[in-house]
């Protein structure tokens, strides 16, 4: 809600600060490289200011320069971290005084130089801020961890997702696997540690793609309704809340966490504390304690119990993600290889769910098939040629059993079974009076009318139909044989959640009765 410390044998306290080497001690091998990776960010920095000046003569190779330069800078900060005695905190020089610029030019501190316009001012807003948290991470993300200083509310915390909060934290970790493909590129390119994605993931909703709290935030990483709007969130166009979108909403995560990190000094904690205190609040008690730590006294104090609570659990999961093994948890293997899964009739996913069984999973694939396809309810009738965000896995498990046979006629009955069909209505009961052991003369002898029982005359097919109380629109569509897709553009329903009313009244059109 927008608002780790590696052990061995023993825990260690970690610093956020980058580790310092003597230059003195270096090899003549090491000392070569890192002369070898300043240059290279020299001669980045060189391109980009390059590219800036292309921009502002209207040379339209400009921009690409300038991405190009960028992309030279991420590389050498990717080495640099790597690099024994490499100073990130040299190598980040390039970066800040790129920013700075366009910090000046924007104050009109500093006119624009070599023609270069307010294009380019806007490219150099666009060096994301991520490259000034770039160098806390290596390739395996170890480095990451000495992000944050362990101490024992982290220590707690680890604690409750081992103990009570153990099944939260499988099925946080077995939910992200079927998403990762699509909210880990988010992270990785902004420079953010995909464990600190995990982290927040399972604290905010268990990785559950249509999760909604009482506040109104919503989706995978419960974006408040302004706060992802400003980032990009909300409805695009056809009624769906992009919030809910598991791609969207990671992009949009990344991009409020480095907006967050660039302000509160790289603050991991303080920057978690943002997300789910208010960002407003978060900057207001980093002002006024002088950018103190989170764990000060007169910061943490000022938090609510909830955000207070939140950042050690959050870094609690980040922490076992990266190191599992050591406190003998098994997370479970996943396929989670994508593909597209094309309907061959119509279904649901509750449907698909039924059919498709287990396939060796502890729950079956309903969670997966709504996280991956977050614009359908679970009951919304899916037409014949709908293309479905699936798994290699689940395609299998599709062609073998929902297509046809047993299984898949036993799954769409159970899916198209009415409960209220189960009350038989057989007219106006005749009230029992004193005389009901009298046998009259017809009754008694057993006399056949003679007139013939009239033929009832077929009904007329309906045109609209009131809801009653407890039913969806897909209930509904398949009460009268319709499309739900169909039936809410005709009733003018937004998708995904097609809100409907006791009482209200629906038309029927291209129903078939």
């Amino acid at each position: 809600m927008p608002a780790f410390a590696r052990t061995s044998g023993a825990l260690v306290a970690l610093t956020f600060a980058a580790l310092s080497f003597d230059a003195s001690a270096l090899s003549k091998r090491d000392q070569s490289a890192v002369e070898a990776l300043d240059q290279r960010m020299q001669a980045a920095e060189s391109r980009y200011r390059l590219g800036l000046v292309k921009i502002g003569n209207a040379d339209p190779s400009g921009r690409s320069e300038v991405d190009a330069a960028l992309e030279d800078m991420e590389d050498v900060m990717a080495a640099c971290v790597k690099q024994k005695g490499c100073s990130a905190t040299t190598m980040l020089a390039g970066y800040k005084r790129l920013l700075k610029r366009n910090a000046d030019t924007a104050a009109g501190d500093e006119a624009p130089e070599d023609g270069v316009g307010d294009e380019a001012g806007s490219l150099a807003a666009d060096v994301p801020e991520a490259a000034r948290a770039a160098a806390l991470l290596n390739a395996d993300g170890q480095r990451f961890v000495k992000m944050v200083q362990y101490n024992p509310a982290v220590q707690a915390g680890i604690r409750r997702w081992l103990t009570d909060m153990r099944p939260s934290l499988i099925d946080s970790y077995e939910n992200y696997q079927y998403m990762r493909q699509l909210m880990w590129p988010q992270f990785e390119r902004a420079g953010l540690p995909e464990a600190l994605l995990f982290g927040i993931m399972a604290k905010e909703s268990n990785g559950r793609v249509h999760s909604t709290s009482r506040a109104g935030a919503a989706g995978p990483m419960q974006f408040m309704y302004a706060t992802g709007k400003r980032f990009g969130l909300g409805d695009d166009g056809s009624g769906f809340d992009t919030r809910y979108d598991p791609r969207s909403a990671a992009e949009a995560s990344a991009r409020y966490l480095n907006e967050r990190l660039g302000v509160l000094n790289n603050s991991i904690e303080m920057s978690l504390a943002a997300y789910n205190g208010g960002e407003g609040r978060a900057q207001r008690v980093y002002n006024g304690s002088g950018g103190r730590n989170f764990w000060d006294e007169s910061v943490y104090n000022q938090f609510p119990t909830e955000t207070r609570d939140y950042v050690p659990m959050v870094i609690a999961a980040a922490w076992l993600f990266l190191h599992p093994k050591e406190y003998g948890l098994t997370f479970p293997k996943v396929d989670s290889r994508p593909a597209t899964l094309r309907l061959s009739k119509p279904s649901s996913i509750y449907e698909l769910t039924i059919c498709l069984g287990n396939g060796g999973t502890r729950e079956g694939y309903m969670r997966a098939l709504r996280n991956l396809n977050p614009r359908y309810q679970a009951d919304s009738w899916l037409s014949a040629g709908t293309s479905l965000n699936a798994t290699t896995r689940i395609v299998g498990l599709y062609n073998r059993w929902c297509v046809q046979g047993q299984r898949a006629q036993l799954a769409h009955t159970l899916v198209m079974s009415d409960a209220r069909s189960a009350i038989v209505r057989t007219g106006p009961v005749t009230p029992v009076t004193d005389d009901a052991d009298v046998v009259t003369e017809s009754e008694g002898a057993g006399v056949a009318s003679t007139a013939a029982p009239a033929t009832p005359p077929k009904p007329a097919r309906p045109t609209s139909y009131t809801v009653q109380t407890g039913e969806t629109l897909t209930a509904i569509a398949q009460k009268f044989q319709c499309d739900t897709g169909d039936l809410a553009k005709v009733n003018k329903l937004k998708a995904p959640r097609y809100a409907i009313r006791p009482g209200q009244k629906i038309k029927l059109e291209g129903c078939d009765g």
